[in-house]
């Protein structure tokens, strides 16, 4: 009898152990892309025990109910050698994108600031000094950074983004830096889909990642300086524009397919 009790105890144990792995996946796949300005962040960040299982029960939602929208999204810069490379590939391959810009390098290099204006492509603020520890600012410190960095880049571009639009540096954010980006009027801006390009990859690497992860709609975070984004640039564009999809910048993405779709995406690996 103790040996069958102990077998459903450590069956029951499996299961909670189960159960809880599942509802905490559940609680990551609903890690927002975008946080508006509107939007209660708490609840965003920080979904409550019905949403959780509501959404695992449910499953990803169907392709036909997602539009397939991909936008490219590039932080930091801009930079000398890296950004016109990129800007070229872009060009070459007629594809619009979102710049997230810090300011004080747009400032160091204002005709590169400019020349992404001029090409159409969308700009965002990714703060004046791109602070290492910006999850530990202060609402004052979070809108200051935010605000300098709005007046660097209207110096370049008229672009309604940079006073609307920001993305945290380094990813780095807590419920008290939304809230301050929020009272500035921005929405925060996140992603679907983060290849890893921060960190050293192969092209071949990006293009496998970005493709089995592909989601509809898809916010995908690149980073300006680096030469294997660039490379992979072709094929990934190609791959994704056989599948159906269009590109399309950050900004255009959310009006079309609403922060709803962009934040509950289908799966749809290429």
């Amino acid at each position: 009898m103790r040996r069958v009790l102990a077998g459903i105890a450590l069956v029951a144990a499996g299961l909670g152990y189960v159960a809880y792995r599942e509802y905490k996946h559940a609680g990551a796949l609903m890690v927002p892309a975008v946080i508006g300005r509107e939007t209660d962040a708490a609840a965003a960040l920080s979904p409550g025990v019905g949403a959780r299982i509501a959404r695992l029960l449910r499953g990803s939602p169907d392709t036909a109910q997602r539009p397939k929208l991909i936008a490219l999204t590039f932080d930091d810069g801009p930079y000398p050698v890296t950004t016109p490379l990129l800007l070229d590939a872009l060009r070459d391959l007629d594809v619009r994108a979102t710049f997230f810009l810090i300011g004080r390098d747009a400032q160091q290099f204002p005709e590169l600031a400019r020349r992404i204006a001029a090409a159409g492509h969308e700009i965002g603020d990714h703060t004046l000094t791109h602070p290492e520890n910006f999850d530990r600012l202060d609402a004052a410190a979070v809108q200051a950074e935010l605000a300098g960095g709005a007046r660097a880049l209207h110096a370049y571009s008229s672009d309604p983004a940079i006073a609307a639009m920001m993305r945290p540096p380094h990813g780095r954010f807590t419920l008290a830096t939304v809230r301050a980006a929020q009272s500035a009027g921005y929405d925060v801006m996140l992603w679907n889909d983060d290849p890893g390009d921060w960190r050293t990859v192969t092209p071949q690497q990006l293009a496998t990642h970005m493709e089995t992860h592909a989601t509809q709609p898809d916010i995908v975070l690149l980073h300006s300086g680096k030469l294997a984004t660039i490379e992979m640039l072709p094929s990934v564009v190609a791959r994704f524009r056989a599948s159906g999809y269009s590109f399309v910048t950050a900004g255009e993405l959310l009006r079309r397919a609403g922060a709803a779709a962009v934040n509950d995406p289908a799966k749809h690996p290429l």
